[in-house]
């Protein structure tokens, strides 16, 4: 019952449904996402991209962020380049109890479509986000964590299923054609952690997007799939689960009285940076994290932006000095230590040692962003696009967006 149950469940919440907390943390997770989108616009996976579709685009309807109203396209493509663009930086979302960046497909796809209806309101999109964003993370924990260790990329895998269940609040679905949209976006899986450290990484969420509006899209249409899509025997939970125990009935049985969106996480910074320190003065780096942490940053040698930190460019990544700091930092794995946390020594090249324990890092739910700071990042991001004006507006528009009565004139200056 675990499909029909979502189903259900989103075709019935309403905006009214939403306690100011978790309208709260929509709001801040569009405007991230969309500063996201907008800064890694004109990154070279995103042009990459660009360039393959672009002779195949469609009626102009839906914005590609970055560009405005220069450069518009089909939903369709414009959930594809968008979805592709928030993740290229890694600078995204992350709902922290499964790693899911939960963002990117849902609102990818989301606006898209809202710009190809228009007469939304900013209301009924936060509701819709809000729709898709629990989708996505309740069926990542109930296959969390064999699913991941087996090797999907579990933003993307569940991604396809909160893209449809968000744009099929805002088509207005009966549970019969929500329940068939979920199976049609559950067949679409998509992402596998080897990409990591390729372009591949980042279409990963963009094809989520996408698959979740064209699911969405034919279940309106009647196109049928099977209504025990997520939990049946050789449904997605249990073929995807990897040797685990799938606990979907439990999860689902949440909706509504967890909010997911809740524990959804913002980076404050995508690397971190040491100043004051001349190279040679730094002698070795000792760090003790948890092995997520190793598995997720381990590239010893990375040959591009891409391998290393993805805000990066290949330049940075091999400059000698980089190179120099890093071939001296050892980091060792602690099943002990928690996910946010990390203990660090300094020795010196005099003999001097420095030590510091960070109990919970920057952006983690003990010790989240302010509105202040995300709008810091923000705007560090798009005026590197858009000229710092033009980032300001943004940033207005961005944070206005749930408030607007119709957020496709909004949507089209971004």
């Amino acid at each position: 019952m675990a499909t029909k149950n979502l189903a259900a469940w989103a075709c019935h919440l309403n905006p009214g449904d939403l306690p100011s907390t978790v309208k709260h943390a929509a709001v801040r997770s569009l405007y991230n996402y969309l500063g996201c989108a907008i800064g890694g616009s004109r990154h070279p996976a995103v042009e990459k991209a660009y360039a393959t579709f672009e002779p195949f685009f469609g009626a102009s309807s839906s914005t590609i962020y970055g560009h405005g109203r220069k450069n518009r396209t089909d939903a369709q493509h414009a959930s594809l380049l968008n979805g592709i663009a928030s993740h290229v930086h890694d600078y995204d979302d992350t709902h922290l109890a499964t790693i899911i960046h939960p963002t990117g497909p849902v609102a990818s796809a989301l606006l898209a479509y809202a710009e190809y209806r228009g007469s939304i309101s900013g209301e009924d999109l936060l509701c819709a986000l809000v729709a898709g964003i629990e989708a996505s993370c309740k069926v990542g924990l109930a296959v969390w964590p064999s699913h991941y260790d087996i090797g999907w990329h579990i933003m993307s895998s569940t991604g396809s299923i909160g893209a449809a269940v968000g744009v099929g609040k805002l088509l207005e679905l009966n549970e019969e054609q929500m329940a068939h949209a979920i199976g049609l976006a559950a067949v679409q899986v998509i992402g596998l952690r080897e990409m990591f450290g390729s372009d591949t990484k980042s279409f990963h969420p963009g094809r989520a997007a996408q698959s979740g509006l064209m699911a969405a899209l034919m279940a309106e249409k009647g196109y049928t799939s099977s209504l025990q899509a997520l939990e049946a025997k050789r449904g997605w939970a249990n073929v995807v689960a990897g040797g685990g125990t799938p606990k979907l009935d439990h999860y689902i049985a949440e909706l509504g009285k967890k909010w997911e969106i809740e524990a959804n996480a913002f980076k404050p910074f995508p690397c971190g940076i040491s100043k004051g320190l001349a190279v040679g003065e730094i002698q070795r780096v000792e760090v003790r994290v948890h092995p997520l942490v190793i598995e997720l940053t381990s590239k010893r040698k990375p040959k591009d932006g891409l391998e290393g930190p993805a805000q990066h460019s290949d330049a940075t990544v091999t400059d000698p000095n980089v190179v120099s700091i890093r071939d001296i930092v050892e980091a060792t794995p602690n099943e002990d230590v928690g996910a946010d946390e990390a203990y660090l020594r300094i020795h010196f090249a005099d003999g001097q040692t420095l030590a510091n324990h960070v109990k919970h890092a920057v952006g983690s739910l003990e010790k989240p962003m302010t509105d202040e700071q995300l709008t810091e990042k923000f705007l560090d991001q798009t005026t590197l696009v858009l000229g710092k004006a033009k980032a300001v507006a943004a940033s207005n528009i961005a944070w206005a967006v749930a408030e607007g009565p119709d957020v496709a004139g909004m949507l089209r200056d971004l």
